[in-house]
């Protein structure tokens, strides 16, 4: 590997401090063996042979004996001996206009000397701007390296992956299969497109990935590319966009040019949204630079022809905000969901990251599946991280079924903080509060069924938690499983009020998460018999928890409202009741579970069960609300 180095600063100030160095050097005078006023007594008593004059120096021969009988021995003693016996001496030259004369009169041979000082003016001042030419150059690259350099800073920056340099085949990726098999055939394409021209046929322009965070789809491009072994030009849609105008519309055409050369290949733009968003009318007046980059990419992807075996990949997890001129045919024509994996997609999932984990014997991937519904990809890899860190900071010899239901709590619900410190009625009170959620599950129909209750402090502010676990993927909720959800959310405010005859802040986020289900069961779902089959809310994006326009805007009449509030209201105050009456009739149950928090603090699903299955042999009720 070639070794790189890295650049300083510091290389700068040593070059500087060697220029000073060598100009010190050459242009400083000779040394002075001899002051001038002792020059001029050397001169009258004729002790002086010859004498070179130059523009600061006075250089020449003086009889040694003269030096012994007019000068001290010490500064007798600096001139240097010549070989005819002769002393030679430098003093630094004085305006003297009687110097000639005096060396004339006294039979002194003298001559003047040119100094050539060329070497001293490159040394001064050319070195010197040349330099600082170099800092200053350096330092507009260092400036301008961002941006590609002034000169660059139109060209693409995607990254090429060149052949099989991406590492990823369809091997490695696992839980997406409909989303694989229609990716197949842009592989066949590239590898064999005589098989498609030979009937007519065209291959896509374009591809667009849609699907929530974490699913794969980036994993997945790559996997086309290592599939086909062309060429992959990878980079973001924000890459495109620059405070310069001109800038993006620049780099699309330079990233087209460049995949033209390198045909067959794939462009794979991640994150298009920050690229394709619906353009607007700007109030302002003139151009938006992100319409001229988006109007440049819509003109390439219609100058060029799938002929050539360019094709181009693009994923987003907001597909509604993207421009209708990039979803139309001819364009991104093709669109595959790469959506949440189910439960055989997880079990796929995790087996593929698990591979270069020790495992130990009593890991079931199957059941891990189970419990761990709605996980995408990136979660799925995440658990088994965990879970080997975990193993390995207890110092096991493999990953045990132990370690990955650690490391799901531990994602799900937080990190533990065993060293927040609960004052007793605190702790009591997030105990019953607990209880009553676990309850309110084993009691209602349609609740999925509690792995663990927890007293232990989790996250940034859970004070306890109570986990369920669903038996199997759900699409759809009817309105009685959106209750029961309700009685939930709302049991452990009950079993507070129930206990206390007071409530705490602790339920705070149970009541804005009852209040948004309420909230969606009357305005979206069109679950209320009053305000009939309609619903009052935009669609909101299919991917992300957010509204894809930011704010939703309010459709309906201020009467309206007022009503949509009125049911919200009703359904959260008739499952307030619902749940009240429910714990009142179990409360000994209610307070079985809060005293064995408080022992041991937690709960665990089969302990939850034995508990319920002795209430039932005492009498005390069989954990289930009657049917309506």
């Amino acid at each position: 590997m070639e070794k790189h180095h890295q650049f300083s600063l510091w290389y700068f100030v040593l070059a500087l401090a060697a220029l000073f160095a060598a100009h010190a050097l050459v242009s400083a005078p000779q040394i002075e063996t001899l002051d001038y006023s002792d020059f001029k007594k050397l001169v009258k008593e004729h002790g002086v042979v010859e004498v070179e004059i130059g523009t600061a120096i006075l250089s020449g021969k003086v009889r040694s004996q003269a030096l012994a009988t007019l000068l001290p021995a010490e500064k007798a003693a600096r001139l240097e001996r010549d070989k005819d016996g002769l002393r030679r001496f430098a003093t630094v030259r004085v305006d003297d206009p009687n110097l000639a004369a005096e060396l004339e009169a006294a039979g002194v041979r003298f001559a003047g000397r040119y100094e050539n000082t060329w070497l001293k003016s490159v040394l001064g001042w050319v070195v010197p701007i040349i330099l600082f030419l170099l800092i200053w150059s350096f330092l507009l690259k260092r400036i301008t390296a961002g941006a590609g350099g002034l000169m660059s800073i139109g060209r693409s920056k995607a990254k090429v992956y060149v052949e099989k340099s991406t590492g990823v085949t369809f091997k490695d990726v696992a839980g997406i299969e409909e989303a694989k098999a229609e990716l197949e055939e842009v592989v066949l394409f590239l590898r064999s497109p005589e098989r498609f021209r030979r009937l007519g046929g065209k291959i896509p322009k374009g591809v667009l990935l849609v699907g929530p965070p974490g699913t794969g789809k980036t994993l997945l491009a790559k996997a086309v590319a290592g599939e086909a072994s062309v060429p992959f030009f990878s980079l973001s849609g924000s890459e495109f966009v620059e405070m310069f105008v001109g800038v993006g519309a620049a780099r699309v055409r330079d990233l087209f040019q460049q995949a033209q050369t390198k045909a067959p290949c794939i462009i794979f733009i991640d994150e298009l949204d920050a690229l394709g968003k619906v353009r607007a009318l700007n109030p302002m007046g003139g151009h938006d630079e992100r319409d001229q980059t988006l109007n440049q990419l819509l003109v390439e992807m219609d100058g060029f022809s799938t002929e050539a075996g360019v094709i181009i990949l693009a994923a987003t997890n907001r597909p509604e905000i993207l421009d209708p001129a990039l979803l139309r045919p001819g364009r991104f024509d093709r669109h595959v969901l790469v959506d949440r994996p189910d439960l055989l997609g997880r079990q796929q999932i995790l087996e593929v990251h698990a591979q270069p984990i020790t495992l130990g014997p009593d890991v079931d991937f199957r059941a891990l599946a189970g419990i761990t519904p709605g996980f995408v990809g990136a979660d799925l890899a995440n658990v088994v991280n965990e879970a080997a860190l975990l193993a390995a900071r207890k110092e096991k010899p493999a990953v045990a079924m132990a370690d990955f239901e650690e490391a799901i709590e531990r994602i799900v619900a937080g990190l533990e903080k065993k060293s927040r410190r609960l004052n007793e009625q605190e702790k009591r009170t997030v105990a019953y509060h607990e209880s009553g959620h676990a309850l309110a599950a084993s009691a209602v129909r349609h609740a999925d069924p509690v792995q663990k209750v927890s007293i232990i402090p989790r996250g940034i502010a859970a004070l306890g938690y109570t986990l369920q676990r669903p038996t199997e993927d759900r699409f759809l909720m009817s309105k009685s499983e959106l209750l029961d959800k309700l009685a939930v959310l709302l049991g452990g405010r009950c079993a507070e009020e129930i206990v206390f005859n007071e409530i705490s802040t602790g339920a705070q986020n149970d009541l804005q998460r009852a209040t948004d289900l309420a909230r969606s069961m009357v305005a979206e779902y069109g679950m209320s018999e009053h305000l009939g089959i309609v619903t009052y809310e935009r669609q909101r994006s299919p991917f992300l928890p957010v509204d894809g326009w930011g704010t939703t805007r309010q459709e309906y009449s201020e009467e309206t409202a007022r009503a949509i509030d009125a049911e919200v209201r009703e359904l959260l105050d008739t499952a307030h009741l619902r749940v009240l009456d429910l714990l009142r009739k179990r409360r000994e149950l209610l307070d079985t579970m809060a005293e064995h928090l408080l022992q041991y603090e937690d709960i665990s699903g089969a302990e939850l069960q034995a508990i319920l299955k002795k209430s039932r042999a005492l009498g005390e009720g069989d954990g289930h609300e009657p049917a309506a």
